[in-house]
């Protein structure tokens, strides 16, 4: 079998090379992932979850930038699978990029896909995780991009660095929650705790020994590459008695700067530098999610790790724990987001786009839809539902990658608005109920190849309002503004960052305000931007675009690879 799969991986290697997709020079990294359940206990109990070669979090991947992955999928579990590489940004071949009925049909159970990621400017952190239901629960892992051969990091070299994956946990199936909540129309249980490298912590029962260990030595550096795995929370992260440098987010760096806690959504990466400059004893590395909806149920229970000194000495019993932002404190989350601004250097320019061609208005909202029962667990005994300007999103059954390369009518629609449907207040108070209700549809806004993309992401209010991490598969973008309240588009742009404004994939935009991106549409193909809190994917929160091909031959969307999943 595995000789088989080796053949089949060196006949995707040799149509790469064929199709110009595999440099001479490029290094190829190859990996296996059999997706398979496995027993785990926490907090008390025990159940078998879903796994990457049975770890949980899954494998760490490393590589420099501008090399390939191959890594073969093979599903040996009983629910069907796929694998997102977040943040990379897959040039002209969305084949790989992973998520369901997308850009792909899902890898069902027995059957395998040999993935192809191509890295081209990433550098930093990122992070792979399954992008089907809610098999990313368990299903993810850090990538780390070093730098290419030759070159070096942007600041001194650290003693080690240590992923940082915060993930949650619930003692009951996951899928089953994900089966209750949409039946009922509620909202999700919230999980029954989060997790530091796969352990609760100390403040957790049942947890002590298994509590995450990092050990330092007195005057060393570390760069700590944190991972927000969390399902449907924002998180507040710090070291007890240690300042954090943040470096980089997302795959690239920033301007580095001095922080007592990071905040850091769903989807996104943040690489800090922890100086060991304190006196020798244990210290609590801790997170705890912020919230900033009254009502909204979440584990208030701040998981740890342990950050003990190298060395002879009587530790702290309990360690120090870090003082951490209040848990409804928008403003501790807003504005450390705000201190994001990229390196801008010699080795490491930007491109904002300035001439911009295509404007864009998207509201996301948290509505209801009517219940298809007697009654529903919802607000007004609907059901919950959520929408990119007031449209539902609604996955087909072919994905749209395929529809669109074939040319297979009835799939989609290309009519995706380009502003919300209707003009209100969208951060106002006691909104009118009839705004609660959107289209449930499959569409697709269509960008033509070249155009310079501002998108105005625009928060609402209705039931309440509520921080939304926007990610965009395919491409980075620049986030060259934000704030509270409705975006003025007379009074708002003059304040933009086009300077030196970060590089992001995911965004989180504050409750109730709106955040500005821009990017170049040069990678063609099918890609997905969506809310990365879980239950508003589930509920409709996401969209996809159509990058059309340009003219040139390096402008093209590529052919797939012979062993595509099939519905």
């Amino acid at each position: 079998m595995r000789l088989k799969v080796k053949i089949f991986i060196q006949q995707i290697l040799v149509f790469l090379f064929l199709l110009g997709l595999l440099p001479a020079h490029a290094f190829v990294h190859r990996h296996r992932f059999v997706i398979k359940e496995a027993p785990y206990s926490k907090i008390c109990s025990s159940k078998n979850i879903l796994t990457v070669n049975g770890q949980f979090p899954g494998p760490v991947i490393y590589a420099n930038t501008g090399d390939t992955l191959v890594v073969n999928v093979q599903n040996d579990g009983t629910q069907n699978i796929t694998i997102h590489w977040h943040g990379v940004k897959q040039p002209r071949y969305p084949w790989s990029d992973g998520p369901e009925f997308i850009t792909q049909c899902p890898i069902r159970p027995g059957t395998n896909f040999s993935q192809r990621i191509n890295l081209s400017d990433e550098e930093g952190t990122l992070w792979w995780h399954a992008h089907s239901d809610w098999s990313r629960a368990t299903v993810n892992g850090a990538l780390i991009i070093r730098p290419a051969n030759k070159t070096n990091y942007p600041f001194p070299r650290p003693t080690a660095e240590i992923p940082i994956i915060l993930g949650d946990w619930w003692k009951s199936d996951v899928q089953a929650i994900v089966n209750e909540f949409l039946t009922s129309g509620a909202d999700a249980n919230k999980s029954d705790a989060f997790l530091i490298n796969g352990q609760p912590g100390d403040l957790y029962p049942c947890s002590r020994n298994d509590t995450f260990k990092l050990t330092v030595e007195k005057n060393k550096t570390y760069l700590l590459r944190i991972v927000n795995a969390v399902m449907n929370n924002l998180m507040f992260f710090s070291v007890a008695n240690h300042q954090l440098t943040v470096v980089g987010t997302d795959g690239a760096y920033v301007k580095p700067f001095k922080s007592n806690y990071i905040t850091i959504s769903p989807g996104e990466t943040i690489d800090v530098l922890l100086e060991a400059n304190q006196n020798p004893n244990h210290y609590y590395m801790g997170a705890k999610a912020y919230n900033s909806v009254v009502g909204v149920d979440f584990d208030n229970i701040t998981t740890t790790a342990i950050i003990q000194y190298r060395g002879n000495y009587t530790a702290s019993s309990p360690p120090i724990l870090p003082d951490l932002p209040n848990f409804d404190d928008t403003n501790a989350s807003f504005n450390f987001t705000r201190l994001l601004k990229s390196l801008a250097d010699n080795r490491h320019p930007i491109n904002v786009p300035l001439n911009v061609t295509t404007n864009l208005l998207f509201t996301f909202s948290v509505n209801t839809l009517p219940c298809e029962d007697e009654s529903c667990s919802g607000p007004n005994e609907d059901r919950f539902a959520a929408s990119v300007n007031n449209i539902s999103f609604v996955l087909p059954r072919i994905d749209i990658l395929e529809a669109y390369y074939k040319n297979i009518q009835g799939v989609y629609r290309d009519e995706f608005p380009s502003f919300p449907p209707l003009n209100f207040n969208f951060t106002g108070d006691s909104l009118p109920v009839e705004l609660q209700r959107p289209d449930r549809r499959t569409e697709v806004h269509v960008l033509e190849y070249g155009t310079n993309v501002e998108i105005v992401l625009q928060g609402t209010n209705l039931l309440g309002g509520v921080d939304h991490p926007i990610h965009l598969h395919g491409y980075s973008f620049y986030v060259v503004g934000a704030g509270f309240g409705n975006f003025d588009k007379d009074k708002d742009p003059l304040n933009y960052n086009l300077v030196d404004p970060p590089l992001q994939n995911t965004i989180a935009v504050v409750r109730n305000g709106w955040a500005a991106i821009r990017f170049k549409a040069d990678n063609p193909g099918v890609w997905f931007m969506h809310c990365h809190l879980e239950r508003h994917v589930s509920w409709g929160m996401e969209m996809a675009f159509i990058v059309k091909d340009g003219k040139g031959s390096e402008e093209k969307l590529l052919p797939p690879p012979p062993d595509m999943p099939q519905c």
